[in-house]
């Protein structure tokens, strides 16, 4: 795991909060140095949000993109490389937080094959990527949520987790997961004051979706009634809408689609 020195060891608890926040805002974005990730990171900051921002590979990207966030809106971001599939990375990352008001776990890969033509150990990494980080990432950040009896926790979850998906069963699978477990982590946390949500996406324009042939993407926006692929900015907007909305709204997977697989 890689980090830069911590931008927020001159902050002192108590300094002037974000407006509309009675205490400075804090959040982790996993999987933040491209796509949704990335426009989730860029809302958060003009919002006025610390970032902690996560990759796993993409380093320079991710360094680039904190420097960017920090110089443009004035906020302290840190790049963290680290996977996010891994328990020790993810206890490595969490001894540099010491307050967190926002987890998104948004960190994902995909595998488009046959289930039988699948290794275990394919499944496997799937799996801590997709659905056991969150498990890393949330023992973690409760606790912190907890002390200001306070918090939201928002999964980036996909729409084959609703309805699942041929050649993409691993996938499907841990998508499944996530909203599960989003929604009984919800049940558990509403008596502390911590909302837990996820947003199941549909066709998203990200890297995830360039193994497709411009044929087959084709082929698959004409089955969206909106008659578009969805953008990254989108699901950063509806994450910023479930971020402001009563407390009272928790548990819920929401849909972003197109009205594809409405």
């Amino acid at each position: 795991m890689k980090t830069q020195h911590n931008p927020f060891a001159s902050i002192p608890h108590g300094s002037t909060p974000a407006a509309g926040s009675a205490f400075p805002r804090s959040a982790l974005v996993t999987g933040a140095s491209r796509g949704i990730g990335r426009a989730i990171a860029q809302a958060l900051a003009e919002e006025g949000y610390r970032l902690y921002l996560t990759c796993r590979h993409s380093e320079k990207e991710l360094t680039d993109l904190s420097s960017r966030l920090s110089e443009t809106f004035h906020i302290s971001c840190m790049p963290i490389v680290a996977d996010m599939g891994d328990i020790q990375a993810v206890n490595e990352v969490f001894t540099q937080i010491e307050d967190l008001t926002l987890l998104v776990n948004n960190a994902g890969i995909s595998h488009i094959g046959l289930l039988h033509e699948m290794t275990a150990e394919e499944w496997q990494t799937l799996m801590n990527v997709n659905l056991n980080a969150l498990f890393y990432t949330c023992r973690l950040a409760i606790p912190l949520m907890l002390k200001r009896h306070a918090g939201q926790i928002i999964n980036i979850s996909s729409v084959w987790g609703n309805a699942g998906a041929s050649m993409e069963v691993a996938y499907s699978a841990s998508k499944g997961g996530v909203n599960t477990f989003t929604k009984a982590l919800a049940k558990e946390l509403a008596p502390s004051g911590i909302q837990v949500n996820a947003i199941a996406c549909g066709v998203i324009d990200t890297d995830m979706n360039r193994c497709f042939s411009e044929e087959e993407m084709s082929a698959l926006r004409a089955e969206i009634p909106a008659d578009r692929i969805g953008q990254p900015s989108e699901v950063a907007k509806l994450l910023l809408s479930i971020v402001n909305a009563p407390s009272y709204l928790t548990g819920q997977v929401i849909t972003l689609d197109g009205g594809w697989q409405t």
